[in-house]
């Protein structure tokens, strides 16, 4: 039996967040203080994670993303890999990272069974690259990407959160990256999540300004069929491009209609929905397989027919689901 929510929406894919902690301190994921991190106790056990995908699993899960925080600062990921490949069902496994660890851990996760990697890049300048992870080396980023490639993690995906008077500059360097590599450079609206983030008007920018800065420069942007995973981006190619563009727009134009994920953060709370602030622990129930299954079925009885994102210009009026961090969530 499919996995349905109280608005007919059909659910195969679980995001779970394995750690809150990171090697950067991205300006829209938490504050400049960072961010108080889950004790070791609290945080979620492998074998509690393995516990809530076999019963996701059984009810009609078939796609898993492990996300953070940085999922590979937490040791042990790359067995938690395997042995999430390895429970039926389980048909799409990915991560989403910043890469400055892959060079260290592409080649097993790989063999592990990770089939693919979104990684994320802001900004192809060093100096802004460390002004938006107030600590990042671009080189590294890069690095991580092209061994990404190396081992054929594909499609390798770079995810870039377009922000208006930051790095709405290099729109044609991401471009030309998506021309002369095969990479599917994915552009994201800037969103309110998180406690930090009541500034993020200042910059936000509509995607529809992608396709502006496109059509200037003679490159125009052609629908093609998503590749693999692609979620709820829109996904174009331009001419002699090896890769592909994508926009993704979570302000703009919701996509809550076809949203097909549930979230599972560190700690062990399931979230129907990345903007509200409702979410379940799972932690009660971790041994009783049944009331698992039960409550990953309430939680997602329970999720809302859309999120409030961007409901109007004030920040003070958005609603309060939006106060769990970025990090504290998993993208």
């Amino acid at each position: 039996m499919p996995l349905i929510d109280g608005q007919g929406r059909k659910h195969d894919y679980l995001r779970i967040s394995v750690t809150d902690r990171c090697n950067l301190r991205c300006i829209y994921c938490m504050g400049e203080e960072g961010i108080e991190q889950i004790t070791h106790e609290n945080i979620l056990s492998y074998e509690e994670i393995l516990k809530v995908v076999r019963a996701g699993a059984e009810l009609g899960i078939s796609k898993i993303r492990v996300t953070g925080g940085e999922p590979l600062v937490r040791k042990g990921v790359v067995d938690l890999i395997g042995s999430i490949t390895a429970i039926p069902g389980i048909n799409d496994l990915a991560m989403t990272t910043n890469g400055i660890l892959l060079d260290k851990y592409a080649a097993k996760l790989k063999q592990a069974g990770l089939k693919r990697v979104n990684i994320s890049l802001d900004s192809m300048q060093p100096e802004k690259f460390n002004k938006i992870t107030r600590c990042g080396k671009l080189e590294q980023a890069l690095s991580g990407i092209n061994t990404a490639i190396e081992f054929n993690l594909h499609p390798v995906k770079l995810n870039v959160v377009l922000m208006k008077g930051i790095n709405d500059d290099e729109i044609l360097d991401f471009l030309e990256l998506a021309r002369s590599k095969p990479l599917h450079v994915r552009f994201i609206e800037y969103m309110p999540i998180g406690d930090h983030d009541c500034g993020y008007r200042d910059h936000y920018l509509p995607l529809t300004y992608i396709e502006e800065i496109a059509a200037k420069a003679g490159l125009p942007l052609t629908p093609v069929p998503l590749p693999g995973g692609a979620g709820p981006a829109e996904s174009y190619t331009i001419p002699g491009g090896q890769g592909t563009i994508g926009l993704i727009h979570p302000i703009s134009k919701h996509f809550c209609d076809t949203c097909n994920r549930l979230r599972l953060t560190a700690e062990g709370n399931l979230k129907a929905c990345l903007y509200w602030q409702d979410e379940k622990s799972v932690k009660p129930f971790i041994d009783d397989h049944k009331a698992l299954k039960k409550l990953i079925q309430e939680v997602l009885n329970n999720k809302p027919v859309e999120h409030q994102m961007g409901c109007d210009g004030k920040c003070g009026s958005l609603k309060p689901g939006s106060m769990r961090s970025m990090s504290k969530t998993g993208g």
